[in-house]
Order: C-alpha cells, then structure tokens, then sequence
C-alpha cells in the first residue's frame, strides 16, 4: 500500500479510443474493438467472440478502409492525441525548466495502449498517476470502457512492486474552462455565415450515438451532453434556433436519436438554407469529423437543399481547450495530493461500452 505523497513527478495518462494509423491497421483495429465483449456482445458466447470479430472485421473492413482513404488514409487521432498530451505537458511544466508532470498516452483499441503507458510511466520512475479521460461527457461506452482496460493490466502481478497511486479525472461537461474552448470554436464558425443569413440559421449539435439502453440503465451521457450544449448557448448569446441530434449510429439496436443525418433532412424540407453542425462529444479530428461530417452529413445537406454549411474547427490544440485540460490536472492534483494507495474518482466504472470505428 502507498504512503500518503507519492515524491517525484505526475503522470498524466491520457485515456482515448484510437483507431488504425493507416489502411493496414484498419482489420486489427476492428478485430480489437468487436473482440471485446465489454462493448458489444456478439452471438454464440464469449468464448466464440474472437471468431466473430474476425469475421465481422473482414466483412466491414473494405467499406471502413475507404472511410479512411476518404480523409488521407488513416486516423489522425494518435498524431493530434500526440500534439495535445505535449501542449499540455509543456502549459502544466511552465517555463523554469523543472518537469513536475509528464503526459502520456493510453488508447483503447490501439497502440500506445494501457499497458504500453504503464511500461513508459514506469521506466520513468514515476509513481504517482492521474487519468486524464479525452471524453468529456462520462459514459460506459468510452471512459467506462478505457478505465476498465487501464484497471485490468494494472492489477497484473507484474505492477504491484511499483505501488502506483491512482486517481482519476473521468468527466468534465461543464467545467467552464471546458466550454469557454468550445464556445470560443462554436463562435469563429458563427461568425464565418455571412451577416445576412445569420439570423436564420440553425444550430445543430451533433452528439456521437450510444444505444438507448446504456441510458435507461443509469449511464449519464445524455445529461452531461444536455450539459455541455446548455453551456455553448449560453456563452454564444444568440437567439436562434437550435436542435441536438446524434451520429455514428450502427447496429439493430436502438439508439439515441434522432440522428444527425435525419435531421439535416427534415431542416431541408422546412426550408433551412444555413445551417452551423457543432459536434459534441468529440475533442479532436477523426473518422466522425472528418468523414461523417464533413463529408458524409455536408453531401446529405446538399441534397436537402441546405446551401450554408458550416462546423467549427475541432478543439485538438487550441490553447483555451489545453488551459482548462491543464486546470483540471491542477485542481485535481491539489484535491487529491495525500490519498495513499487511492483510486480517488468522481464515478465508479461500470464494465460497459460501445463505440464506432475511429
């Protein structure tokens, strides 16, 4: 058991899904992320998953691999995840040359995974731990999902000597630092409509899908969305309409909704000619931004007759996202300085999730 105060620097370890680097990666990414049954429970049992993953993988991996072409050929998530764990190392470290924190990296279904962070914390001789979740908005399907993998290697016999102290930052949908960021993007592309059109324009929110079940089994991401969305408003200030819809939805079950796409629709048969697509639950560029709505969504408002179309940029860098993710760590870290052994947390994790392929 840990003694209160671990010395030394702070890791900070990232929490994110990823997803296949390049066309290659995309099987094995999918193969990862069908073969746990924590996210979906695939028919004949646990013990056929892995068969069944791979099959699924092979059947959907052509029509993902040329999502993935569509935006260069693979997922920029790990080089920008990469980008904001050295932005935020560099604004929690200051400029006098001492290092107490260091960033790192854990994907669910890709490297660096969980294991391949704990190998890096370790080697730098670090025993103090604070997860940083990259889903601002907690939910099984994602945080959930991630701390559960993280919990799972770290009780490996292997881990006891290094005694680490774990505490956990898993949700964050309305820290205002959090939504100044957002509100700051949401603003630049409300001001990139052109004056005379911006009256009537709509807000969309676009929210990634989760099973409806997930929600009347207690999971709180829809409450946190609600959230977050509240926020942005507020801080735009502006009247206009605005409407939440969710994406990314796949699979028999039924899911939030409506969904982003039907939306869209139904704007273009009222007449909407401009509309601004804010996605939530998202903090940086990836398959659902890149192909989803800039591509798939941007093509379906066309042919709805929506002319204006317009998102923010992604968070990914942006020096307001970077200050709040550092002031949460700061926060966090005084609240929980002399926790010995600790797994301090706002939230319990619950062995549930499911999630589209980043």
């Amino acid at each position: 058991m840990s003694t209160c105060g671990a010395s030394g620097p702070t890791a900070v370890l990232l929490f994110n899904l990823g997803g296949p680097d390049d066309l290659d990666a995309v099987e094995p990414f999918l193969v990862n992320l069908f073969s746990d049954r924590e996210i979906i429970e695939l028919p004949f049992g646990a013990r056929m998953q892995p068969l069944m993953a791979r099959l699924i993988a092979k059947m959907r991996g052509p029509s993902v691999r040329r999502n993935y072409q569509s935006i260069g050929g693979g997922s920029p998530q790990l080089r920008i995840t990469r980008a904001q764990a050295a932005a935020l190392e560099h604004r929690l470290n200051g400029s006098d040359g001492s290092r107490p924190y260091r960033v790192f990296i854990a994907m669910r279904y890709s490297r660096p995974s969980a294991e391949d962070a704990l190998e890096a914390i370790a080697q730098a001789g670090i025993r103090r731990i604070i997860t940083l979740t990259l889903f601002p908005h907690y939910s099984k399907a994602t945080t959930g999902s991630s701390r559960n993998e993280f919990e799972r290697v770290l009780s490996h016999e292997k881990w006891q000597p290094f005694d680490f102290e774990v505490t956990h930052i898993d949700r964050y949908p309305d820290d205002p630092g959090y939504l100044d960021a957002m509100a700051h993007t949401t603003r630049q592309a409300w001001l990139s409509i052109p004056a005379d059109r911006r009256d009537r324009a709509v807000i969309l929110f676009s929210a990634h899908g989760l099973p409806q079940k997930f929600i009347d089994e207690g999971d709180p991401y829809v409450e946190h969305i609600e959230r977050t969305r509240s926020g942005i408003l507020a801080r735009l200030g502006v009247s206009n309409r605005q409407v939440l819809a969710y994406q990314s939805r796949t699979g028999p079950v039924k899911w939030l909704g409506p969904g982003t796409e039907e939306m869209l629709e139904a704007l273009g048969r009222e007449g909407v000619k401009d509309v601004l697509v804010v996605p939530l639950s998202f903090v940086s560029d990836h398959i659902e931004t890149l192909y989803e709505v800039d591509l798939l969504f941007a093509d379906a408002a066309r042919h709805a007759g929506i002319t204006g179309y317009y998102r923010p940029e992604a968070l990914n860098t942006e020096p307001l996202f970077i200050d709040a993710l550092a002031g949460l760590v700061q926060r966090h870290g005084a609240r929980t300085s002399c926790c010995g052994g600790c797994t301090a947390s706002t939230t319990p994790a619950i062995p549930i999730a499911i999630g589209a392929a980043r």
